[in-house]
This record gives C-alpha cells, structure tokens and sequence, in this order.
C-alpha cells in the first residue's frame, strides 16, 4: 500500500517574530535574519505580529515588507497578549519548519539554520532554545528558575527553559495546537498532550537587549502558574471529566457516609448498653460527614453533567497519516 503524497510547502522555514513597541529594533532583526538565512540558501518567510504597539512598529513594518517580498505583517486592533500573537503567526505560516522569535534582538538568528537541520534531519517535533548564560537581572532569573523547576516537575517534560521565546516546531506541531491565554510559556506542554513526543532543546546565545525595555513583570509568574495548572487539568481530563470529578465525589461521599454510620453506630451500641451518649447531631464530626456527602453529590453530577457536555461536543482528532483517504 502506498502513502499520500508528501506534502509540498512554499517555503522552507517560517519565522514568526511578535513585538511589542519594538521600532527600533526591527530593521536590524530583519536584515540579520535575511544575512543568515540567504547565506545558508534557505528559502524562508518572516511574519511580524504587531501586538497592538504605540510606537511606530506598524510603519516600519510596512516599509520593511516594501522592500523585502520575505516579510509578512499581521497588526492587532489592540493588545491581545504573546499567546494570541503566536498563535494567529502559526496560523499564517507556510513553511516545513516554523521557528519564534522575540524581536528584541536578545534571540540571535544565528541559530535558525541548526534549529532547522534538527527539525528537519534528526526528526525532532519540537526543540526548545536553552539561554544558559542569561544577561537579565537577577529579578527576572531566580523567579524564572523557580518557574522552569515547577514546571519540569508537573509536565515530565526535562528543559531548562520553557519560556525561552526561540523555539522551532514542525509544522504539523503548530497546526495541531492552540495558543491562548500566557499559553505560549507550556507549548512543550501542550505539544507532549497532543500526542508530540520528540522534545528536545538547545542550547541558544542570549544577547543583552539593545533597545526598549522589557514588556513582561513579575505578575507573569502568577499568571503562569495558573495557566500551567489549568493546562495540566484540561489536558488530562478534558475528554473525561467524570474521572475527576466522579472519584472526587464517590470519595468524598463514602467518607461522609463511613463517619455518619460510625456515630449512628456507636449512638445506638451506647444506648443498648445503658452508656450515655451525645446525641448524633451535638457532635461536631456529624456536621463534617453531612458537609461531605453532600460535596461528594454534587461533584459527582458536576462530572456527569461535564460527561454529557462533552459528548455532545465537536472531537477533533489529530491523524498523523493517511491511507488512501481523501481529505
């Protein structure tokens, strides 16, 4: 039996660049990106997602792809945040490989062509750039070690640097995912969960930043933290939820009820043996088993109510090849 056709892709390498008030910087991004690559002979596009910027960013944008058929522009309404900008960027692209970027020039396009060879040659699905000599403050690497660890050990995912923003992805990776919230930190982890195995990572140079100011403080540690709670759960559970919920429930409720007959129990015992005894509903313990029970109902029906929405929800499989089927 034979395999469809390989896919034909118009471009080689896709490279999805958001920014945020980053004028200055853009010109010498482009130009190091077009040196690198042209010398390489990649065939590759540059896809600039203007997250809502104040500055000239849109205007240098466009002279840019005035004078260079390789760049591509994507501008927001507003600020939607680095997850909306990446995810409507791999939405856009065309090419084999698709690597990110930031465009403050602290990722270096020196590194595109070897990221593109592990992709394309060592079979990899998604590698994750490492910065392991970092030129941020202090303030920015303690918390960002911190974040990395909880993640490793939450995800089983082993990289050092999740939120590093130069990654490349085959392209069926990006195609497959979505991207929303501060999503763009756990990519890895959405890829693993969508059943892309091959994660690997690389150690990546990391630059001191040029122009501008840093866009992100300290609150997206929080933030993330959240998201990756919320990413883990809806990852595990989404297509059966009354795992979660139905053990939750059926345990809560077996313990109210092993504590309510155990008092009723030991009421009647006392009684039959002329003992005194507390009433059943004077004894603190009874009002945890009711509360119990009663939780573990309503977990229980929260998870058979989430059973049936799913059902009847649209399933999206992902196929990785197909056997004479047309699409």
């Amino acid at each position: 039996m034979s395999k469809l056709p390989p896919k034909t892709f118009p471009v080689e390498l896709s490279i999805v660049v958001p920014l945020l008030n980053e004028a200055e910087s853009l010109p010498e991004l482009t130009q190091w990106i077009q040196r690198v690559l042209l010398a390489r002979g990649l065939s590759y596009e540059v896809i600039l997602i203007d997250d809502g910027s104040t500055d000239d960013s849109w205007e240098v944008i466009e002279a840019l792809a005035a004078s260079d058929a390789a760049l591509r522009g994507i501008r927001f309404n507003r600020n939607y945040g680095k997850s909306a900008a990446l995810d409507t960027g791999f939405r856009a692209t065309r090419g084999r490989v698709v690597c990110t970027m930031d465009a403050d020039l602290q990722d270096s396009p020196e590194e595109l062509p070897e990221l593109y060879r592990l992709i394309t040659e060592e079979k990899y699905d998604l590698i994750s750039g490492w910065k392991k000599k970092r030129f941020d403050p202090l303030s920015k690497t303690i918390p960002t070690k911190l974040f990395n660890g909880v993640t490793r050990w939450i995800s089983g995912i082993q990289l050092h640097d999740f939120n590093c923003g130069l990654k490349a992805y085959d392209s069926r990776v990006v195609k497959s995912i979505e991207v929303y919230g501060e999503m763009h930190r756990y990519i890895p982890v959405i890829a693993k969960w969508a059943g892309f195995r091959r994660i690997g990572e690389k150690v990546v140079q990391h630059q001191e930043r040029k122009y501008g100011v840093t866009k992100f403080g300290l609150e997206r540690f929080v933030y993330g933290f959240l998201d990756l709670l919320s990413i883990t759960f809806v990852s595990r559970f989404r297509r059966r939820p009354m795992h979660f919920f139905g053990t939750m429930g059926v345990l809560a409720f077996f313990i109210g009820a092993i504590i309510a007959l155990w008092l009723t129990g030991e009421k009647f015992w006392l009684s039959m043996h002329n003992l005194r005894a507390r009433s059943v509903t004077d004894q603190p313990l009874f009002f945890f088993a009711l509360v119990a029970v009663i939780v573990g109902v309503q977990l229980f029906l929260v998870g058979f109510l989430a059973e049936m929405v799913q059902l009847n929800g649209h399933r999206e499989y992902l196929v990785r090849e197909k056997l004479k089927i047309e699409n």
